[in-house]
């Protein structure tokens, strides 16, 4: 999600109400381009305010975390303390919806006298900067000096005049009208969506995707459709009136922040609701700063985990993939079997019919006195009934053994290919350094990872998810296939409730039931959990197999986690988990 105007637009007010009138209390500048503020508002309490221009990930927002500064301040640190230190913060606004902050400040220099300085925080991409600036709009300094050989629409140094660069013609939404929003949607021949973000200051291409998913019309159909007459005037001034109520919550700072979640993973995020993911997970949040800091925490421990997990990913791959063309070439060979038995028959019914052969004949014409119809058997002209009989039950004796040596060795592959499939699962509800060493080890006990220096097996951390529903009932799902195992034939009793997805891979889920029957909503919840934690995640409808935990057996030298089972119920179920509390440990 882009950090939009919209965005910038929600933390401009929480800063508002929450900052202004506090005093910088602490400056810190724990790295090149990130700020940490600290602020002792007017309610006597402290907050921090952390501001990133990196270019990969420009932010501000407040947070509870403090950061560990380096022994020496940067320069650009110093001059902020210089000048700002417990200066107080008057306003702090945005011109527009640009993606620019201001902070307005007061302070006293060094005669006593009041000055009045800006710290504008401008969140561009790659363009980010945080500029201080004095009450002339001329720059004083910035965390990044941009000369005119960097950029050629504005040079960021000291002495030169603050402004915004317009690099795009673009209005401001919140001055909207409609006699100009139709002319600008009219005259574009372009995909709506793009029409609207291209034309609009501070909308990004998920907002417009969001105003036309509101207004009931395709985000990707040209704009050229409202110059139809009754339709496309029609559609339009849907289009305006849902644009237009959206700006007036924005004018408002009527928010409502909001991350959506798919398959469990943080898609998006946005400062008003995204009814374009109404099908899906989502989460709301009464802070935008809250919010902010949440999504790039969870993004950042999932990208964390996907790289230490990509050495694993790709084991686990190889052999899959080995094994899969492996089964694929042994059901090849499966099928050329099958027709075994027709040389069996064709060497019976010679043994049987063969002195009715002429000398040199190519086939016979023989009654199968199996199925009371006539075949006809191809022969060797210069071999007898009976070398021809014989070839036939050598071939058949040949694909006989390929069949029954085939049998268990596409039994083996299977096996092999389930299990690499579960681990692949596993690594995807990772969630942490000690889920993965669990897998790892999983990975080395199959044959797949040498373990270095003829270590011993390490002690593991990990432990299965607990959740409890509603209804008091305790839930718990493991996360790979050892911690299966435990779960299913060590932690759970006979009279407990086990649960797992109809073939797919997934996790083991244990209801606790405490020899009471559970209600319903239990029975769903548990089978919505082994939905989520499967391969099926985010599937509408997942058929869920459960029984009690007395009716699993461990198949003898079964790999770890896979279990067989002769009695049980099923299910149709989705995977929404929403209405479950994760418990710790």
């Amino acid at each position: 999600m882009a950090f939009d105007g919209i965005t910038i637009a929600a933390v401009v007010k929480e800063l508002k109400d929450t900052l202004c009138g506090g005093r910088i209390y602490k400056i810190a500048q724990p790295e090149n381009d990130e700020l940490l503020l600290t602020i002792k508002t007017n309610g006597g309490g402290q907050k921090r305010l952390l501001i990133s221009a990196g270019a990969a990930l420009p932010l501000i927002y407040l947070t509870e975390e403090n950061k560990k500064s380096p022994m020496t301040a940067p320069g650009f640190c110093m001059l902020l303390r210089k000048h700002l230190q417990n200066g107080r913060i008057t306003d702090i606004t945005q011109p527009g919806l640009e993606r620019a902050v201001q902070l307005h400040i007061e302070h006293l220099n060094e005669m006593g006298d009041l000055c009045r300085k800006k710290l504008v925080v401008e969140i561009m991409g790659k363009h980010s900067n945080i500029i201080f600036v004095n009450d002339e709009d001329m720059v004083i300094d910035s965390i990044k000096h941009i000369s005119g050989m960097v950029s050629s629409v504005r040079e960021v140094l000291p002495g030169r005049d603050y402004f915004i660069p317009m690099t795009q013609d673009k209005r401001d939404p919140l001055c909207l009208d409609f006699v100009s929003f139709q002319r600008e949607m009219t005259w574009k021949n372009m995909p709506l969506y793009k029409a609207l973000y291209g034309t609009y200051t501070g909308i990004s291409p998920v907002l417009a995707q969001e105003i036309c998913y509101r207004s009931k019309i395709d985000g990707d159909i040209s704009t050229s459709f409202f110059t139809l007459e009754a339709e496309g005037k029609d559609a339009l001034c849907r289009l305006y009136e849902t644009f237009a109520h959206i700006m007036g919550q924005v004018k408002a700072g009527s928010f409502q922040p909001v991350i959506a979640y798919q398959k469990g993973l943080p898609v998006e995020y946005a400062a008003l609701p995204l009814t374009i993911y109404e099908n899906g997970e989502s989460r709301a949040f009464t802070s935008i700063s809250n919010l902010l800091e949440q999504y790039y925490a969870e993004k950042s421990a999932i990208t964390r985990i996907r790289q230490k997990s990509s050495d694993l990913r790709r084991i686990v791959q190889t052999a899959l993939e080995r094994n899969i063309k492996k089964y694929d070439l042994q059901l090849r060979q499966m099928q050329d079997t099958e027709k075994r038995d027709k040389y069996r028959i064709y060497g019976e019914l010679l043994n049987t019919y063969g002195y009715e052969a002429a000398p040199g004949a190519k086939s016979l014409d023989a009654l199968n006195y199996y199925t009371d119809e006539m075949v006809t058997i191809p022969l060797d002209p210069l071999m007898s009934p009976s070398e021809n009989a014989k070839k036939y039950f050598d071939k058949y004796g040949k694909l006989k053994r390929t069949w029954e040596a085939l049998q268990d060795l596409t039994a083996q592959v299977k096996e092999e290919i389930d299990h690499l499939e579960s681990i692949q699962t596993a690594l995807d509800i990772a969630l942490a350094e000690e889920d993965l060493a669990q897998i790892k080890e999983e990975l080395i006990e199959s044959g797949y990872i040498r373990r270095k220096g003829g270590g011993k097996k390490v002690k593991f951390t990990s432990r299965p998810f607990h959740y409890q529903n509603k209804d008091g009932f305790h839930i718990y799902v493991g996360k790979n296939n050892f911690q299966n195992d435990e779960l299913t034939f060590k932690f759970a009793s006979g009279n407990d409730w086990w649960f797992h997805t109809k073939g797919i891979p997934g996790s083991h889920v244990v209801v606790k039931s405490g020899n009471n029957t559970p209600p319903d909503s239990v029975f769903e919840d548990a089978a919505r959990l082994a939905a989520y934690y499967s391969k099926a995640r985010g599937q509408d409808k997942v058929e869920i197999d459960y029984t009690e935990k007395k009716n699993v057996k461990k198949p003898g030298a079964g790999k770890p986690g896979f279990v067989v089972y002769y009695t049980n119920y099923s299910m149709m179920i989705d995977s929404d988990i929403s209405g479950l509390t994760l418990l710790e440990g």
